[in-house]
């Protein structure tokens, strides 16, 4: 054994790694490959991948202007030309990049220490952009001011509590069709590579165009147009765009392949040192405005800018507010609650955490609570709402599977509050070739799909379509979820009305679909309550010397003493002979005897 492995041995053997049920803790539930070194590398590997949210969304959401005030003028109607407004938007920016490592660091953390899974929190990608350009609109030009915007988000984050406490949400990621779950694995997987392919976050081989949706990029921002952003020529001819396929993509794909550890980290950590010196080609500091802007912030290294506009900005008083706090508030329920449910069942199902049995994870209700608190947290810094991160599978991919992952990844944001110089300054095109490569690992969901029924394969591939295309996660859960709905109850209202007759072809190849999904619709830890278990936090095998009942469907109680049935309000328990077995929804109850 290597000193490595003997840590990774006394940290197991210690409450901390049965806590974290790494492997060879002696925990009943340990999981199997888990060590604690490899969930280090995994938080890196996670944290690197998602540093880009640091500037990427500082840059987004104060292009709504934050609590800046626009006075506009017949000549500049979004104050772009007011130096004194400009400035104040400039310290939002800088506000937000503060603001944003803190979110990141406190629900990534949480995330990992009261669920135990390994996915990351920040505010989300998609959703910065809804709340900036659509809600609150570029400069406050849109129809909710900044103020309210965010107190619709931190409204919105305690209505998702009592959503997951009574398990609203975690029902709604078990009921949805096994075609769909699938799909949407595989659609945030090319949701990821259209992130690594775009400038923004990637390498800026593609950007969006105006004969046709996309276009092919990649030139330098010279040849770029001032308003659209298409190459108006030398396309493919950026050196970055390079640096980041090669010494990004094909030098981590190689090194994957090989199975060295930290490949990924390695990856992002090799574009950014090659992108730091300023006389290249390919440096992120060029001599212009913005270039020497990023390269002052840079040389700071260590440095703490304390919020000034954007803490604490709700606008409680919404007499005067007419239709527009509702307005932002249900937009942000009925898109946030896909987004962050889909996710986080992807990821949980990427990790391997899902009961095929319930279509549920470990530790699901304190995920959908944590991130739920996070989203109101996130809006007392002046967020748009905080949600699962799909990098997370990159900490996945280097083999994390605790809430170690998250936790470490939450403590690199927490030092990257400090140190925000170095960590804004890693390039979207040193991490543009990284989500492409998760995005092609979480591909593999679609094989399972099944395409042999049309009812179950149309909808898979529509939400795969759609998510990418439409840059959303949500957006891409709707169009799939109702073209299933559309296309199944048409053909059962067809069968019904024909009596019969007419059914679709290869119907017995459908997947099956309920509504009443094993479990129950309550979450594991309020059954418990009802059933009156004073340590209902904690999952209990309990072990007697009474027969079991004669079989039937029962209760916990029903199971451990000798009735011969009932049926359950919440759980399912199945008594089997005497000295029978009851399997609950999280228990099992073993009768000796």
């Amino acid at each position: 054994m290597t000193w490595i492995d003997r840590a990774n041995r006394r940290v197991a053997n210690s409450s901390f790694g049965r806590y974290f049920r790494l492997e060879h803790s002696g925990h009943r539930k340990e999981r199997k490959g888990s060590r604690f070194f490899t969930e280090i590398r995994a938080g890196l590997a996670t944290f690197f991948a998602m540093a880009y949210i640091i500037a990427v969304n500082a840059n987004i959401t104060s292009q709504s202007g934050g609590t800046c005030i626009c006075t506009p003028t017949p000549e500049d109607r979004v104050c772009d030309k007011n130096e004194e407004y400009m400035l104040c938007v400039g310290i939002v920016q800088r506000d937000l990049v503060t603001a944003t490592a803190a979110i990141a660091a406190l629900t990534s953390f949480f995330m990992g220490l009261g669920a135990n899974i390994p996915i990351a929190c920040a505010p989300g990608m998609g959703l910065n952009a809804y709340f900036a350009y659509q809600v609150v609109g570029y400069h406050g030009s849109g129809p909710v001011p900044y103020r309210l915007a965010v107190t619709a988000v931190f409204v919105e984050g305690f209505i998702f509590v009592g959503l997951s406490i009574l398990g609203l949400r975690q029902w709604l990621a078990r009921a949805i069709p096994a075609s769909i779950k699938l799909a949407t694995g595989a659609g945030i997987g090319l949701y990821l590579a259209l992130i690594g392919l775009t400038y923004s976050a990637g390498i800026g081989a593609v950007t969006g165009a105006v004969s046709t949706p996309l276009d092919l990029a990649g030139c330098k921002p010279e040849f770029k147009d001032e308003i659209t952003g298409v190459c108006e020529g030398h396309k493919m001819r950026n050196p970055t765009l390079w640096i980041g396929i090669f010494c990004g993509g094909i030098v981590t794909a190689f090194l994957m392949m090989y199975r060295v550890k930290g490949a990924i980290i390695a990856g992002i950590a090799l574009v950014s040192i090659i992108s730091w010196p300023r006389p290249t080609e390919v440096t992120y500091f060029p001599y212009n405005s913005e270039g020497n802007q990023r390269f002052d912030f840079f040389k700071n290294v260590v440095a703490f800018h304390k919020i000034e506009k954007v803490l604490v900005a709700q606008e409680w008083d919404l007499s005067g507010a007419g239709g527009q706090f509702g307005l932002a508030l249900v937009t942000f329920l009925y898109v946030d609650i896909l987004d962050c449910t889909g996710t986080l069942y992807s990821m949980a199902r990427f990790a391997g955490f899902i009961d095929e049995r319930t279509q549920d994870f470990e530790g699901s209700a304190m995920a959908y609570i944590v991130d739920a608190m996070g989203i109101s947290l996130g809006s007392l810094f002046g967020s748009p709402p905080v949600t699962a991160y799909i990098e997370s599978g990159a900490g996945i991919s280097e083999g994390g599977i605790t809430g170690i992952t998250a936790m470490v990844t939450g403590i690199c944001f927490f030092v990257s509050v400090f140190f925000a110089p170095i960590f804004a300054s890693i390039p979207p095109w040193a991490t543009g070739s990284t989500l492409i490569i998760v995005g092609s690992m979480m591909m593999k969901a679609a094989a399972d799909i099944n395409w042999s029924y049309p009812g179950d394969g149309i909808p898979a591939f529509v939400t795969i379509m759609v998510m990418p295309f439409t840059y959303s996660i949500a957006y891409g859960l709707i169009a799939g979820i109702i073209t299933y709905i559309i296309l199944n109850t048409g053909a059962w209202l067809i069968e019904i009305m024909s009596g019969g007759r007419i059914v679709p072809y290869g119907k017995e190849l459908k997947d099956h679909w309920t509504w009443r999904i094993p479990g129950g619709f309550f979450p594991p830890w309020v059954v418990r309550i009802v059933h009156g278990d004073r340590k209902f936090w904690k999952r209990e095998e309990y072990h007697d010397g009474r027969s079991g009942g004669a079989g039937g469907v029962g209760t916990p109680q029903e199971a451990d003493g000798g009735e011969p049935g009932g049926v359950a309000s919440i759980d399912l328990v199945v008594g089997m002979g005497s000295g029978g077995v009851g399997v609950g929804r999280d228990e099992v109850f073993v009768k000796e005897g």
